[in-house]
């Protein structure tokens, strides 16, 4: 269940708010209902890593994916595109992992 919010909640915010309300998504969706901390980290990294995928993609596939194969000459990546989707997902799960993990911990902090 929290998989499922935190993906709802950081794919429509990543429509149309900054990319860190990710963190307030994944944190507020662990604060209410997450139950232990390894899940609730490893249910908000696989949701905003899926997340951003999905929308990396979606903004990414109309245009033939030359802006993002244009970005990737500037790291030291091998020259494709995936490899930035890879790391532009593996930065947003850790984001979100991180953000799930800090609410549930802080909700148990409360309840002591």
């Amino acid at each position: 269940m929290l998989f499922l919010i935190i993906l709802i909640l950081s794919f429509a915010g990543g429509y149309f708010l900054p990319w860190w309300i990710v963190a307030i998504a994944a944190f507020g969706a662990a604060f209410f209902i997450g139950k232990t901390p390894a899940l609730s980290f490893w249910s908000g990294f696989a949701a905003v890593f899926i997340g951003w995928t999905v929308l990396a993609l979606f903004k990414s596939i109309p245009n033939d994916h030359i802006l993002a194969s244009r970005v990737v000459l500037l790291f030291p990546l091998p020259h494709n595109w995936i490899w930035l989707l890879l790391i532009t997902a593996l930065i947003g799960g850790l984001v979100g992992g991180m953000s799930a993990l800090s609410g549930v911990l802080l909700k148990k902090a409360f309840e002591k």
